[in-house]
């Protein structure tokens, strides 16, 4: 099947994105605005754009309304910095909580039970536990190409980094961090990693498998399909129930 881009909606588009590129890195995005509330916030249109210095790149989409923007957005806008951490399994169900899209008011590190400290430059506070924390001032803002987003980049002035993850020769750990990434509207563990070439058996026994998945659901299950999913990266909250699953 070949799709022909210039007959896409944003929403359709956005649906073939999320599905398509794939495991996307998730940046836990803690800011704070001018009166002084923390927000947080899982933005997984998140990359590298720059080693010396290090910078890193933040799209953001609008809230599930599609017009008013996000409070990460508003706030780096503000207050010209904030702190993007790696997203680990074992704080997985905080991070998706914390895309729910709490009133402005709300510190939402109170709201989903997360425990701050104090960053070591900039203002908005790290995540206490969080194994790696880049704190970030603005680089540039500026508009996304489809003008429905705004992009972020920002220099990283300081990283905080746990120090049984950090090794000789200045490595990182990386089996030891139990990484998650984003798939469409899911998330999925890294735990595993191998250096072609593999043996053939080793290929053929994975080749053509489905993903095994970790919540009970049906193989071909996805939030996607599913009423409560918009294309605004936020999660649903619904009276009573756990986050519905959304974009991002």
């Amino acid at each position: 099947m070949n799709i022909d881009t210039d007959g896409l909606d944003p929403k359709a588009a956005y649906k073939l994105l999320i599905g398509s590129i794939i495991p996307r890195p998730i940046a836990w995005v803690s800011t704070q605005s001018e009166e002084g509330v923390a927000n947080l916030a899982p933005i997984s249109f998140f990359t590298v754009v720059g080693r010396k210095p290090p910078k890193l790149s933040l799209t953001l989409q609008p809230k599930a309304d599609g017009v008013a923007l996000k409070d990460t957005f508003a706030n780096i806008r503000d207050t010209g910095e904030f702190v993007v951490h790696t997203a680990t399994f074992p704080q997985i169900d905080v991070l998706h909580r914390s895309a729910v899209e709490f009133e402005p008011d709300v510190d939402e590190f109170d709201a989903v039970g997360v425990e701050k400290e104090a960053s070591a430059v900039v203002r908005p506070p790290r995540i206490k536990d969080a194994p790696i924390a880049f704190e970030c001032v603005v680089d540039r803002i500026f508009t996304s190409p489809d003008g429905l987003g705004n992009v972020v980049w920002g220099r990283a002035v300081n990283i905080y980094i746990r120090d049984d993850l950090y090794l000789p020769r200045g490595r990182i750990d990386t089996s030891a961090l139990h990484a998650v990434g984003r798939l469409a509207a899911e998330y999925t563990l890294v735990s595993n990693a191998f250096v072609p070439p593999l043996d053939e058996t080793v290929t053929a026994r994975h080749t053509g498998r489905r993903i095994v998945r970790l919540d009970g659901q049906d193989p071909e299950y996805s939030p996607v399909d599913t009423a409560a999913w918009s294309p605004s990266g936020s999660v649903i909250e619904e009276p009573g129930e756990r986050p519905a699953q959304a974009g991002q």
